[in-house]
């Protein structure tokens, strides 16, 4: 199966090939979008390759995913934007679920600092090399993490003290 891409985003794709053979997993589209699957190890060098030459200048978002599987659990899912052809690309790598951990991107964006610390937040992939990787919706001894797909829909009793929503009856 061929994949329609556009003239940007076969160059940016053709470019990774050449200079990244060994880190390209998977080419895909999905939506309309294009979703290259990329090793973990090399992620500081492929996103900065995409920003300086591709001029994908805008991290748009970093999204984590529990796929619940024994092998490569966690997906870490980079959605970037060219802002001079409006092209957007994602770059997906996965992680194991023993010590989830991947290389820091706030070298490249300093705007995946808050990012990063959301996916650790929720997933606890822990991002190698951040500046300061701590939680950023739950309170620091917070054990758990909520977007796993083994946490409980209601929360774990007791794990955080929550306010009280009686009403005052004076």
């Amino acid at each position: 199966m061929s994949l329609e891409l556009n003239d940007t985003i076969q160059g940016v794709v053709d470019s990774l090939s050449s200079d990244f053979s060994e880190d390209l997993i998977e080419v895909y589209q999905s939506c309309g979008h294009t979703y290259i699957r990329v090793e973990a190890e090399n992620i500081i060098e492929i996103c900065s390759h995409l920003k300086t030459k591709h001029h994908f200048i805008y991290l748009t978002d970093i999204i984590g995913t529990d796929r619940y599987t024994s092998d490569e659990r966690f997906e870490v899912i980079y959605n970037m934007l060219n802002l001079r052809t409006q092209d957007r690309l994602f770059i997906k790598m996965r992680v194991e679920e023993e010590d989830p951990k991947v290389n820091t991107v706030t070298s490249v964006w300093k705007s995946a600092s808050w990012l990063e610390r959301e996916v650790y937040d929720m997933y606890g992939v822990r991002f190698e090399g951040h500046p300061d990787l701590r939680r950023i919706y739950m309170p620091e001894d917070f054990e758990y993490f909520p977007l796993r797909k083994e946490f409980p829909l209601l929360g774990i009793p007791g794990s955080i003290e929550l306010p009280n929503t009686t009403p005052d009856t004076e």
